[in-house]
């Protein structure tokens, strides 16, 4: 309704009053009031949509605030003995060198075969096994010290001799095995 149309209702009213204009007036601040009503309760539902909208943000970003806290506390406990493990290796390769020397009586080699099968159980619990070193070279499990030419004992890219077993906790490498590569 124009104002021009309010303002002669009014003027109406003020002269004639009678039941239509006061009908049409209730009838026109009832339109305003619903307007003014329906205009708060849009804004009331955007705000609580805004609002529903952050919430489910907020729970999303704690849901994964929870799973990565998870994936470490697997992490750190599945990983736990991997400074131990890497401290221990060097004891290992110390007992290997012992067995290799010649003459040793039989009693103190069966000694060192005993401790040195007991450490590598304890690190086999633990998850640690040596990497193989019994076929192709890779680059992300072994290290080459030396190559040799190919012949026809040995292929091209293949281990020929290993200098040092090298470790690997569950697929974590802890020390790469040093070897000799056919070239």
């Amino acid at each position: 309704m124009s104002e021009e149309n309010k303002e002669e209702i009014k003027n109406e009213a003020v002269e004639n009053p009678t039941e239509e204009v006061t009908e049409e007036l209730t009838e026109e601040a009832l339109e305003d009031i619903v307007e003014e009503e329906i205009s708060e309760l849009d804004q009331a539902r955007a705000d609580a949509e805004e609002w529903e909208n952050k919430f489910l943000r907020a729970n999303a970003e704690m849901q994964n605030i929870q799973r990565r806290s998870n994936e470490e506390r697997l992490n750190l406990v599945k990983y736990r003995s991997q400074d131990l493990a890497k401290k221990v290796l060097p004891s290992l390769d110390n007992l290997e060198r012992a067995l290799a020397v010649e003459g040793l009586t039989d009693d103190v080699k069966r000694g060192l075969e005993m401790v040195q099968e007991s450490l590598l159980n304890a690190l086999k619990e633990e998850g640690v096994t040596e990497i193989a070193t019994d076929g192709p070279f890779d680059p992300q499990l072994h290290q080459a010290v030396q190559t040799v030419p190919v012949d026809e004992e040995h292929e091209a890219d293949h281990i020929v001799q290993v200098f040092q077993k090298g470790y690997q906790l569950h697929e974590r490498l802890l020390r790469p095995a040093m070897v000799v590569v056919a070239q």
